[in-house]
């Protein structure tokens, strides 16, 4: 199924893995063909991953646009392993992660680490001193061990 994307002007794009960026002006085009595409705005790149959270999603993104996952499986179980030991309300938005990773739903699966990351940023705010604490995800899976 062909993918029409637009970009504004001086977006980029990484399909496969090669960036595009956009001229100055608004511009279409259609992805014919299977492909591995991050807009701009669903990339986190290394120098801002200041979190736990925004590792793994680092993490992910590797996974996404490699053409074997599976060599970054590794990292992402230790990081989620070491988010859910600090932060064990995490577990079920780690899990969700999860679920789709070993369903090969791998763009589902950033998008649920989006999830954790607003997540972590609520969980910071109350640290900084917030009161608004955040909303503890409800999961009956909670006794379930590590990652492995």
């Amino acid at each position: 199924m062909p993918l029409r994307i637009e970009l504004k002007p001086n977006e980029r794009l990484i399909i496969g893995e090669t960036t595009i960026r956009n001229g100055p002006k608004r511009s279409s085009f259609v992805v014919e063909s299977q492909s591995r595409i991050l807009r701009e705005s669903d990339i986190i790149t290394q120098s801002e991953a200041d979190t736990p959270c925004k590792r793994l999603y680092v993490a992910l993104e590797h996974m996404y646009l490699a053409d074997d996952p599976q060599a970054g499986e590794t990292a992402f179980i230790e990081i989620a392993n070491q988010i859910m030991q600090a932060a064990p309300g995490t577990r079920a938005h780690i899990l969700a992660i999860y679920e789709q990773l070993q369903e090969r739903k791998l763009y589902k699966a950033l998008k649920q680490a989006r999830k954790l990351i607003a997540y972590e940023t609520e969980l910071l705010a109350l640290a900084a001193g917030d009161r608004s604490a955040p909303a503890e995800p409800d999961d009956s899976r909670k006794a379930r061990p590590a990652l492995s």
